[in-house]
């Protein structure tokens, strides 16, 4: 029963939704911002579970005994179709709802928004190849090594962009203190850009059938680890360090905003054994989590 419910939230990409939420919470502690409404929340929870698991869905078409979220994928296709349905007519309702009652700020938001949500929604629809064919053939998931970066950059968008649109759309309230926001969405985009790599060490074997040029698969298992991820940890933590030093951030404020980091090492370090696809969902992913709750308790310590 527990390994059910297991598979449930973490194949079904409840977990991802989860995920979405507590960055949006951790950058609105950093950042010191009043929190969006619960209809906002709502979608964001919704609306990457609906993402991904349509996503994956399209991809689950034939069981597969290797691979166990594709064989969960066939099994539960018709609770699958059913639910997508149920939570995209929610999504809508949020959507629609958010819209109504905020149809004249949305209108009066400057043209930088409107940018920054087009880059958004063209990044985020690309990388899984969702945009029409006739469209657009480019899918950012067959240059290999760009793909951790593009999937890091929508993830940084979501926890530091968003949630500063969706405040101008509600409360009018905009956001000035560009350096920190900026060192915020720097370090999101490169922490999530290295869960990215770690996690297409699951994928190594397709991706390099696929001739998909990953850095797992460009550069190899045990180069990928400590000439790639491990250097890009601690040029994270030496930034930390600075940013921290700079703006005179308390011990116990660094000491949590650290810990994410070291864990990370210390878990790429342990990937020099393969795992079970529910490892990486559950620990890889857990990171981001993790470093989500690690930035709200730290912000409990500034006065």
């Amino acid at each position: 029963m527990v390994n059910k419910i297991i598979r449930f939230i973490f194949f079904g990409n409840y977990f991802v939704g989860l995920l979405a939420v507590a960055l949006t919470l951790e950058a609105t502690q950093q950042l010191r911002l009043p929190y969006n409404s619960l209809n906002y929340f709502l979608l964001l929870f919704l609306a990457p579970t609906i993402y991904y698991t349509y996503a994956y869905n399209r991809v689950s078409t034939k069981p597969s005994a290797t691979n166990p979220r594709n064989q969960w994928y066939f099994t539960h296709k018709n609770f699958i179709n059913w639910s997508q349905g149920i939570l995209f007519a929610i999504c809508m309702a949020l959507a629609i709802n958010l819209l109504c009652r905020n149809f004249d700020n949305i209108l009066k938001l400057p043209s930088s928004y409107w940018i920054a949500i087009v880059i958004i929604i063209i990044a985020g629809g690309l990388y899984y190849g969702l945009l029409p064919k006739s469209f657009l053939k480019f899918n950012l998931r067959n240059t290999g090594w760009l793909k951790a970066f593009v999937i890091g950059f929508v993830w940084a968008c979501c926890a530091n962009v968003l949630p500063l649109i969706m405040l101008k759309i509600e409360t009018g309230i905009g956001y000035h203190d560009s350096v920190l926001w900026t060192w915020l969405f720097i370090k999101n985009w490169m922490f999530c850009t290295v869960n990215a790599i770690i996690f297409d060490i699951k994928d190594y074997p397709t991706d390099s059938n696929k001739h998909l040029r990953t850095f797992v698969v460009r550069y190899g298992l045990r180069r990928t680890i400590f000439s790639i991820l491990i250097p890009l940890l601690i040029i994270g933590l030496i930034s930390l360090s600075i940013f921290a030093y700079f703006k005179g951030f308390g011990l116990p404020q660094v000491f949590f905003n650290v810990l994410p980091f070291i864990l990370t090492i210390y878990v790429a370090y342990s990937m020099h054994h393969r795992k079970n696809i529910l490892y990486y969902l559950m620990v890889i992913d857990g990171l981001i989590l993790f470093k989500a709750i690690c930035g709200i308790i730290g912000m409990q310590f500034v006065h």
